[in-house]
């Protein structure tokens, strides 16, 4: 018997619940498992390990913004691929996004067409032998 291959855990940080909701809902009919936090403390304080194969995390949040969580990311030594979302462009922020390690910076309104294919492309090249 085969056993069927494992989904790609996608962890998602956003404070907004709706839009929480619509990514989990989004990301899981395209094959992903997804776990959920309402902020980046949350997920700070829930993730143990390097369990999530990518991480979604909304740039504009209250007490810590997605950069910083980006940040506090990498400074524990997760590699996982992290993409900021924001309904707020400006263009400092993919240069402030790059310095912290994060791989993607996708506009909320257009996410349904392109962050299923941003992350599978970001966990494809973060795995051995796909590198840079």
């Amino acid at each position: 018997m085969l056993s069927s291959p494992t989904k790609s855990m996608v962890y998602v940080v956003d404070d907004d619940q709706d839009v929480l909701r619509s990514l989990q809902f989004l990301l899981e009919t395209d094959g992903f498992g997804v776990r959920t936090f309402r902020s980046g403390a949350a997920l700070l304080s829930a993730i143990a390990s390097n369990l999530a194969d990518c991480f979604v995390i909304d740039y504009k949040m209250p007490d810590m913004n997605g950069i910083d969580l980006a940040r506090r990311l990498r400074n524990r030594n997760i590699a996982a691929p992290i993409i900021l979302i924001t309904g707020h462009p400006d263009r400092n922020i993919p240069v402030m996004a790059a310095t912290a390690g994060v791989h993607h910076v996708l506009l909320k309104p257009h996410l349904e067409d392109s962050l299923a294919s941003h992350i599978r492309g970001a966990i494809e090249a973060s795995r051995p032998g796909h590198g840079p």
